[in-house]
């Protein structure tokens, strides 16, 4: 059995997530994708950020739904909360054995971010970091873009 992750905040979800969920759905029999909360950058961007798609409740739902329309894509979700240094700040090697806990084993780790390959190969040193659409050629966005736009028209083009 193939096993691939996917993880992130989806602040908001956009069409280019839903990229990535399916390029991993079409390579793994089976897809775990979490969504992290309560993360210090997800807190940080609230506070200057109050639209309704950034509401957790609602990221939760949209991407609950978005998981169920494929048979081998589940959806969980990691409370941030409790994984901070000292100092405030997220630690990614916290969140490690509580995404093992739902996929002990991963062959694929997928995301669109070069940068975070350091941390994948220490993390899941089993697993192959998938660059899915690094260029952003087929959906040229990213949630920091749909957060910046001024109008929701703007954001609707992008948004799931």
């Amino acid at each position: 059995m193939i096993n691939g992750f996917f993880g992130g905040k989806f602040m908001p979800l956009h069409k280019g997530h839903l990229y990535c969920i399916d390029v991993a759905a079409s390579q793994c029999d089976r897809v775990v994708v979490i969504m992290f909360i309560n993360g210090d950058e997800e807190l940080e961007i609230l506070k200057t950020h109050h639209e309704p798609e950034l509401k957790v409740e609602n990221r939760i739902e949209q991407l609950k739904r978005v998981c169920e329309l494929y048979e081998n894509v589940e959806f969980h979700i990691i409370d941030d909360t409790y994984c901070r240094t000292p100092d405030g700040v997220n630690d990614w090697n916290m969140e490690t054995p509580l995404v093992r806990q739902y996929l002990p084993h991963m062959d694929y780790v997928y995301s669109s971010e070069p940068s975070y390959d350091a941390y994948f190969r220490q993390a899941y040193p089993e697993a192959k970091h998938i660059i899915v659409d690094e260029k952003r050629i087929t959906y040229p966005i990213s949630a920091t873009m749909i957060r910046a736009m001024k109008t929701l028209e703007e954001k609707k083009l992008w948004m799931v």
